[in-house]
């Protein structure tokens, strides 16, 4: 695919990378020198230097043979200027980021198609909806939802009371037969290897393991592992950043109490303003003495979204230590994520990883609904939607040539989530969602086509 980003700043620039490793062509669009020197030195890509809402510009881009277009400059106005132009010039799609949720909220009433724009996204509005997803489902690192909810994918690190725990993945099927959710990728304990589990691997203790799981599923592998899904109630938030105040907003309408700490004295004023039903203090987040007065030990949750890493970690540690349950961290450095397991903290959001997520699936083949990396794991989970030339289409799972490297984790039929096993025979119209390692990903897209 021909593959033109505008905008080389952090969501750019982790698209191009990430975009570079798939062998697509890809051209990035941007004003700032320095910025463009760094990625041409650093990726194989095009880079051009120019405003990317300039005609000539994108026709030196070659924008009339682009597949597709991705507007993520800081300027939301440049994002929906140049997907217009675009899109007038030939692109066959195109994607904008914005930072008025409205967009998204009123986008069929206005009907952004119509002006060129195919697909909106917020990186800061994907990031406070994983909050609240992951507060949802305190006992897990990490949660995804297909279909709102139909099938989530959980994660979460095994310990030696779960009740599985030295069996295999067959064994642990014959000894729990009515259960609702399904093992599709583990991490060992202490390495950065990707298992797709089949019914000879084992479970052991320590294994960081991902599941897909249905109705019920959820609450199963609670009792099964010893987790406690205790219910999030009161959330403490130290930040007042976009983030903060979407999540602060979101958690506040859904009955959560919500504390929202800011050190910015106006940031703190304009959010209380809009916030009536949050508490508000204007003051230091990583004074320990001012979290201590606002009983931080009496929190539920602790989410930190400053716009600096280190910061965000370290006030998480310190809430983790004064027994505060489930703490989340927003974290830039990527590879911060391979320390979340040894450092303690619950989970680490990163919003170009979940921005990356979100535009993904566009570049699959077969008709990708939606899609998302496992965190720290190196394995995609894509949710295809079955058509009646799909070469999946009517056959049973076991008769299907899948890649090892490659597991059903799930199959959504009539908006009912099933956790499908050999024997169940796949219909056009139903949702797979597939786990699969890179390397299988254009093998698995070719049975969906």
């Amino acid at each position: 695919m021909k593959i033109i980003i505008a905008g080389a700043g952090e969501v750019g620039f982790h698209l191009a990378k990430l975009l570079s490793y798939e062998s697509q062509e890809i051209t990035l669009i941007d004003t700032d020198r320095d910025s463009l020197s760094y990625a041409d030195n650093h990726l194989d890509i095009k880079v051009i230097k120019g405003d990317a809402t300039s005609i000539a510009i994108l026709k030196e881009a070659k924008i009339d043979r682009a597949d597709l277009l991705i507007g993520v400059t800081a300027s939301e106005t440049t994002n929906i200027t140049v997907c217009v132009l675009a899109k007038q010039l030939g692109a066959k799609r195109t994607i904008a980021r914005i930072s008025n949720t409205e967009f998204i909220k009123h986008k069929d009433e206005v009907g952004f198609t119509r002006f060129g724009i195919d697909e909106l996204i917020s990186p800061e509005s994907l990031a406070a909806s994983e909050i609240e997803l992951l507060l949802n489902q305190s006992a897990f690192k990490d949660s995804y939802e297909f279909e709102d909810g139909a099938l989530t994918m959980v994660s979460l690190k095994l310990s030696r009371t779960a009740g599985f725990v030295g069996k295999t993945v067959k064994e642990a099927a014959e000894l729990f037969s009515e259960i609702h959710f399904v093992p599709i990728a583990i991490q060992r304990f202490g390495t950065q290897y990707t298992i797709i589990p089949r019914g000879d691997t084992e479970f052991r203790e320590g294994d960081n393991a991902v599941f897909i799981t249905c109705a019920g599923g959820g609450e199963e592998l609670c009792r099964m592992t010893g987790k406690a899904n205790t219910p999030v109630k009161d959330v403490m938030i130290l930040g007042g950043s976009k983030i903060g105040f979407k999540t602060a907003r979101d958690l506040s309408a859904n009955g959560f109490n919500v504390k929202l700490i800011e050190n910015n004295k106006d940031v703190a004023f304009d959010v209380a303003d809009d916030l009536p039903k949050v508490l508000v203090i204007n003051g230091d987040g990583r004074n320990v003495e001012l979290l201590e007065e606002e009983n931080i030990s009496d929190m539920d949750a602790f989410i930190s979204v400053t716009g600096n890493s280190e910061t965000n970690i370290m006030s998480c540690l310190m809430a983790k230590s004064k027994g505060v349950k489930k703490t989340i961290a927003l974290v830039e450095n990527m590879d911060y994520f391979e320390l979340s397991q040894s450092i303690g903290i619950d989970t680490l959001i990163n919003k170009k990883l979940l921005a990356a997520n979100n535009i993904f699936r566009y570049i699959r083949k077969g008709d990708v609904v939606a899609m998302t990396k496992l965190n720290n794991m190196n394995a995609e989970l894509l949710e295809f939607k079955v058509k009646s030339s799909s070469k999946i289409c009517n056959k049973l799972i076991k008769d299907v040539k899948f890649p090892r490297s490659a597991i059903v984790g799930g199959v959504i039929r009539h908006g009912e989530g099933l956790i499908a096993l050999g024997g169940f025979r796949i219909e056009e119209g139903d949702y797979i969602v597939v786990c699969c390692l890179p390397r299988s990903i254009k093998e698995v897209e070719k049975l969906f086509l």
